[in-house]
């Protein structure tokens, strides 16, 4: 199964599973929706290994670089259970 990235309503919406198998073509692909301000909800994410971490610093790297607003909204608990155990969950901006 894949992930799939659709705009709605002014936010990109994530769904499906972000693990190794599908992290970095995620990555490659946020720089297209990077722009101005981005909320970005999880809450269709089915399924979340260390690399959904990884994917959202990289998204946040890249907003930095294009000087855009990004945060995220709806975070898994299985997300925000590993951010807390890795002592990153200072590091994700929260979107409404």
């Amino acid at each position: 199964m894949s992930t799939q990235i659709a705009t709605e309503g002014g936010r990109l919406r994530l769904s499906g599973p972000i693990t190794l198998a599908t992290a970095a073509g995620l990555g490659a692909a946020a720089d297209q929706y990077l722009n101005g301000e981005v909320v970005v909800d999880l809450s269709a994410v089915t399924e979340v290994d260390s690399s959904a971490l990884s994917l959202l610093f990289e998204w946040q790297r890249a907003a930095q670089r294009r000087q855009c607003k990004l945060s995220f909204c709806n975070l898994p608990a299985s997300l925000a259970s590993l951010a807390e155990l890795y002592g990153v969950t200072d590091l994700i901006p929260a979107g409404a």
